[in-house]
């Protein structure tokens, strides 16, 4: 194989759809941004893919101001004529899904197999709240005889939304849709690791809202903290880390800020003796996201499995996990991407051997692959540790990783104990044949989305969202277009 030639066919393959605006777009059109730009690359090759707007606060307050001018006119146009432009916007991201995809893939580094489906979700999320601009509904008390009493539901005013990396154009697309159905304009943050897909869209649906409805701000740490604290922003929501969380929490409060937070996870994956093993097997795979890295806050990286069924269900997993190899994501066959990043690579590493001196045993992967087609990016093997127990850190710190911790158990109440250790409770998967079983482990676990005998599905109109550090709030349902609304008593007295 000729590595260089390679390198330049992937090279070759992105340079006739790289957007071809940079900078900010704000109040209906491109603008020059005072923080300057940044570069990005591609993960998988290191391969410089231009620059990208870094926003500074006098940017976002900029940015922030046209979005409010913007939402004066958006919150009194009528719901129906609202969900036709967007239902406009979801027609283009449809259309343009594999061009998207591909920007993606380059720029965040997972497989464009998989992120075919990202536009496409994103679309579907979009056209899920157009559907539902006149559900936003308010409801009258009965007061008695020349009384009456009611309540509407109107939007906040502009909406800052942050994104994560590993999905920016499903996340930078799809989470404009409860917020524009309420009657919001939004400020959408995409991740700054990762932004072309984010500007590509812009140049595709530039022009079907009105200015200042949707706006795009590229931006780090300083304009992240400028779009939060901004007094004209009510309204804030992160996809992101704990710690990003507790951090926007906090730079919200001074001004009683409405916060959404989806956060991270150490979610478990508990199989029972009487479980249809073939199923449980490939399910305890698949939710690991290893086509991400594991680079999915809703993994199950801990694995419960009864001590039973523990060495036949790891013989089977290692057969499956074989499939997963590190690839250049831009290209179709490829079954496992990149890392985001040097740092977040560093940080996988680290895990890798704090977990082998605490004495877990690395029954497979753990290392960064050979191929030299790609030594310039950030690889890791899919990496599988038996012989866990819940006291390591490797069984309680969210790793954003290739790595599964397999923890076996006997009683149940003490897997119940060990499950319910961790800080964290986004989502959890169970497989068992026992409806007992079933309802049970469900009631027990403290995680907000919960799958029996399926894992790492999303179902349109079900909220998502976690318990304890694993977030504020639900997403994907009429919940989430409800809590871009603020509800106002009206009394009449007639």
């Amino acid at each position: 194989m000729n590595t260089m030639n390679e390198l330049a066919k992937v090279k070759a393959k992105l340079e006739p759809i790289l957007p071809k605006h940079r900078d900010l777009y704000y109040d209906g059109k491109w603008q020059k941004p005072q923080g300057g730009h940044l570069d990005t690359s591609n993960p998988a090759t290191g391969e410089p893919l231009g620059p990208a707007a870094e926003a500074n606060a006098a940017d976002v307050d900029a940015a922030v101001k046209a979005a409010h001018k913007g939402f004066q006119a958006w919150r009194r146009m009528k719901p129906l004529e609202r969900a036709a432009l967007m239902k406009k916007v979801a027609a283009v991201l449809r259309a343009n899904a594999e061009e998207l995809a591909m920007l993606d893939a380059a720029n965040c580094g997972n497989p464009i197999r998989e992120m075919l489906k990202d536009a496409v979700v994103a679309a579907m999320q979009i056209e899920f709240y157009a559907g539902l601009v006149t559900e936003a509904k308010g409801e009258t008390i009965p007061m008695g005889e020349g009384v009456v009493n009611l309540s509407v539901r109107e939007p906040y005013g502009v909406v800052g939304r942050i994104v994560a990396y590993n999905h920016p154009i499903m996340f930078t697309a799809g989470k404009m849709g409860p917020a524009l159905a309420a009657g919001n304009t939004v400020i959408m943050k995409p991740p700054y690791q990762a932004p072309l897909s984010a500007y590509r869209m812009m140049e595709l649906i530039d022009g079907i809202m009105p200015p200042g409805v949707i706006n795009i701000v590229t931006a780090g740490r300083k304009g992240s903290e400028a779009l939060v604290t901004h007094p004209l922003v009510p309204r804030v929501s992160l996809i992101g880390s704990v710690p990003t969380g507790r951090a926007i929490m906090k730079a919200g409060a001074d001004r009683l800020k409405h916060v959404t937070l989806e956060l991270g996870g150490k979610n478990a994956c508990i199989i029972y003796p009487d479980a249809d093993l073939e199923k449980a097997m490939a399910g305890a795979v698949n939710g690991m996201n290893f086509t991400w890295c594991g680079q999915s806050c809703g993994s199950t990286s801990r694995l419960f499995l009864h001590e039973a069924i523990y060495d036949r269900v790891i013989e089977g997993m290692l057969a499956t996990i074989k499939g997963y190899r590190p690839g250049i994501p831009t290209e179709m066959e490829t079954t496992m991407g990149a890392i985001i990043s040097k740092a977040q690579h560093d940080k996988i590493m680290g895990y890798i051997e704090i977990a082998k001196n605490e004495g877990a045993k690395l029954t497979y992967g753990g290392k960064v692959p050979d191929d030299p087609l790609l030594a310039n990016g950030w690889f890791v093997e899919p990496t599988v540790f038996t012989g866990v127990d819940q006291g390591m850190r490797i069984a309680n710190e969210e790793v954003f990783g290739p790595v599964l911790s397999v923890i076996k158990w006997k009683d149940e109440e003490e897997m119940f104990t060990q499950v319910n250790a961790v800080e964290y409770g986004l989502t959890g998967s169970i497989w068992t044949t026992s409806l007992a079983n079933a309802h049970r482990a469900a009631s027990r676990l403290e995680s907000g989305y919960i799958w029996v005998n399926s894992v790492s599905s999303h179902f349109p109109g079900a909220s998502f969202g976690g318990y304890k550090q694993s977030g504020v709030g639900r997403e994907e349902g009429a919940d989430e277009l409800l809590s871009y609304t603020q509800v106002k008593n009206i009394n009449i007295a007639l």
